[in-house]
């Protein structure tokens, strides 16, 4: 039972809401020191499991670098930029951005997920197509900031779709050659090329599913925008002026007076 105490420790710490990389440290010096081992050879094992292991914290450079970006305004551009496309809507970047990272997965591409695509352009530019149209007291309603919410979920959603449902089409996924070495010490031989063809399906049913979130997500943004306006019609500043003619005719017709 005391082999299992690193395990008790991380459950407690992190139901206590206590730092994490502490509760984990104490937890592996816990487990080492069941098993007999020195504080130099747990010091040992932690430090060649970070050196073997060190290209996942990667990712951290990424964090200040869009944060830079944030600041001098990334996501406010790419919110003013998708205002000006039209046709474009919630639902279709998102659905667009679903197709790219299924694409770039196949290839074996990674584009950084959540923090570096998500939050910083796809949020953005698809909350900016919902805000097209409307006054700035409808944006800052809380009717649009539960369907804002709503925009973003649906975001979050097709990077998790696009990455766990597609990588397995890359023959060189390093979860498509877990599956191989665990099937070669099984006895069953099966290729590479034939696992990720088995993957194309799921793949194809995830992309059917998210088009039809994205559809319902563009219909609700419709229903709501009517909604919106209803409740917080555009000021007479923000309104298009109504006839333009007038404007011309009315010196004109002061000189003739």
């Amino acid at each position: 039972m005391l082999s299992l105490i690193g395990v008790a420790i991380i459950v407690v710490g992190l139901a206590l809401r206590l730092n994490a990389l502490l509760v984990v440290l104490v937890a592996g010096f816990a487990s080492g020191l069941v098993a007999g081992m020195t504080p130099t050879e747990i010091l040992g094992a932690l430090g060649q499991a970070f050196t073997d292991n060190r290209a996942v914290s990667l990712f951290i450079i990424t964090l200040p670098v869009i944060g830079l970006l944030e600041r001098n305004g990334l996501r406010d551009q790419a919110e003013h930029l998708v205002q000006k496309l039209r046709a474009a809507s919630a639902g279709r970047i998102t659905l667009s951005y679903l197709l790219l990272r299924k694409v770039t997965n196949a290839f074996g591409l990674q584009l950084g997920g959540h923090p570096a695509m998500i939050r910083p352009l796809v949020a953005p530019m698809s909350v900016g197509a919902a805000e097209r149209d409307l006054s700035e007291e409808a944006v800052a309603s809380p009717r649009f900031k539960t369907l804002s919410q709503r925009i973003r979920v649906l975001n979050a959603v097709s990077e998790n779709f696009g990455n766990f449902f597609s990588q397995l089409i890359f023959v060189a996924s390093g979860g498509l050659l877990l599956i191989k070495s665990v099937l070669d010490k099984s006895g069953t031989s099966v290729s590479l090329a034939d696992m990720a063809l088995y993957a194309i399906p799921t793949a194809l049913v995830s992309l059917v599913v998210v088009f039809i979130l994205c559809r319902g997500l563009d219909k609700r943004i419709q229903q709501e925008h009517r909604l919106l306006r209803e409740e917080y019609p555009a000021s007479p500043s923000q309104a298009t002026p109504a006839s333009a003619p007038d404007s011309y005719t009315t010196p004109m017709t002061e000189s003739h007076s």
